[in-house]
């Protein structure tokens, strides 16, 4: 019980959240109306990916140190949820982006930008696959993450803020929290973000768990 507590609050957290993203009252926007509710799930989604992305790198680099398996494996696991988490990030915003600006893919430079970043990433499990010798994939693949990881944060954040972007807080915009959110929907979303970011910590251990029972049953057999 002692270990579950975190995950008994990503649960609670999140539960919070949607409840009060459907029915908790929000500010009377400009274009946006009751859109902005998006922000509860739309937002939390990329901080859930980001999050699991940094996992990645970090086990990536302890397997290039030490060369144990199941560094690896953490890994590769974390990148496999985020790649979920980024899915669903990338189709709350199309819907939002089709309400908003009336198109689901604009040409904008932090949607393109996330659209090349989720490539890189999904090239990244596609190597994986590809190499067949366990340490040779584990290294290849590790150096592989390590170097896409500030590509990612350079495509998304870095370069949307040095040009034109439809984005809040990109190509000189203000911030949600400068026009949007009012003091009523701040708490509401911290929660989603922590909690999500939780159950995405929760679900990469989970999936690990599983590849750890994949790999015994493959050595008996």
């Amino acid at each position: 019980m002692r270990k579950s507590w975190w995950k008994i609050l990503g649960l609670v957290m999140v539960a919070a959240s949607i409840v009060v993203g459907f029915l908790g009252p929000v500010p009377a926007l400009f274009l946006l109306h009751e859109t902005i509710r998006n922000v509860y799930f739309h937002v939390p989604m990329w901080f859930a990916m980001f999050a699991l992305y940094l996992i990645s790198v970090i086990y990536s680099i302890r397997y290039l140190n030490s060369g144990r398996i199941n560094d690896d494996l953490i890994a590769v696991e974390a990148v496999n949820t985020g790649i979920v988490f980024c899915i669903i990030g990338l189709l709350t915003g199309m819907q939002w982006a089709n309400i908003t600006w009336g198109m689901a893919w604009p040409n904008d430079a932090k949607t393109n930008g996330s659209a090349i970043a989720t490539l890189m990433y999904l090239a990244y499990l596609v190597l994986r696959n590809a190499l067949e010798e366990e340490q040779k994939r584990g290294k290849i693949s590790a150096i592989y993450n390590i170097f896409a990881f500030p590509i990612m944060i350079v495509l998304m954040y870095i370069m949307p803020k040095m040009t034109d972007s439809l984005h809040p807080g990109s190509g000189g915009n203000g911030t949600f929290g400068d026009l949007d959110m009012d003091n009523q929907m701040r708490p509401v979303f911290y929660t989603a973000i922590i909690g999500w970011i939780l159950i995405g910590v929760w679900i990469c251990t989970l999936r690990y768990r599983v590849r750890l029972l994949e790999n015994k049953r493959n050595l008996i057999d």
